[in-house]
């Protein structure tokens, strides 16, 4: 019974760290560092290499990005299964990035930001079988995920756009920074896969996923509250 409740205890710990863990680097992420953005507004000309890992920076540290991949793959087992949406996630990220900052469309980035962290919501509710207690049906999440990375994307287009990159090959330069993303993302799931599969081989690991699905729910939620202040009161 005691080693019961201590292994209980031990993957709500884990749980807990598992989620937590992403949002620490909250000062760092979804947006372009300081240091970062003045290389951005200095350079001109294409720039592949540094671009690719200003791509890769943001996307491991772009806590907004793991969290809804967390939940995303949180039930897949599969890396087939995986790769179909972590695909789906990427087509609609680089979609938006691209086209946002290219074509220069604006947004307000306050609200993209709070959509995205209903994205987060949105999951992990997912996640808990909200959606089949409350409506009787199953939201398709192939495309769920397709169109939250739309949003993921357009989210750090509207914070590329406040740095007034150089026309001067702006696209190689976009499409570098996009595969930098990609690479990042295959780095950061490599890492969450490897506290996921760990996490698995606990006996009471579904007993522990609801928990953890409400604090990537409550992370989310925290995300929209953050940014709809700043929407605001800017």
């Amino acid at each position: 019974m005691k080693l019961d409740i201590r292994s209980s205890l031990l993957n709500t710990k884990l749980g807990s760290l598992f989620v937590l863990l992403f949002f620490s680097g909250f000062a760092l992420a979804h947006g372009v560092t300081q240091g970062d953005q003045g290389y951005i507004q200095e350079i001109s000309g294409t720039n592949l290499i540094p671009f690719t890992y200003l791509g890769a920076k943001h996307m491991v540290t772009g806590y907004d990005h793991l969290l809804f991949l967390i939940g995303v793959i949180f039930f897949l087992y599969k890396l087939s299964h995986i790769g179909i949406y972590v695909t789906l996630f990427a087509i609609g990220h680089s979609s938006t990035l691209l086209i946002g900052v290219y074509f220069d469309i604006p947004a307000n980035a306050y609200l993209i930001d709070a959509i995205i962290g209903l994205s987060v919501v949105y999951k992990a509710l997912d996640n808990m079988g909200a959606y089949q207690r409350w409506f009787g049906f199953q939201p398709n999440t192939k495309a769920a995920t397709f169109v939250f990375g739309l949003f993921h994307g357009f989210g750090l287009a509207t914070k590329i756009q406040e740095f007034e990159m150089s026309s001067d090959g702006l696209l190689a330069n976009l499409i570098a920074f996009n595969v930098g993303v990609e690479i990042g993302q295959l780095l950061a799931l490599s890492g969450i896969l490897i506290v996921m599969s760990f996490w698995r081989k606990h006996s009471s690991f579904y007993k522990q996923a609801y928990n953890a699905n409400t604090l990537l729910m409550t992370a989310g939620f925290m995300l929209v509250g953050l940014q709809l202040t700043g929407y605001f009161t800017a």
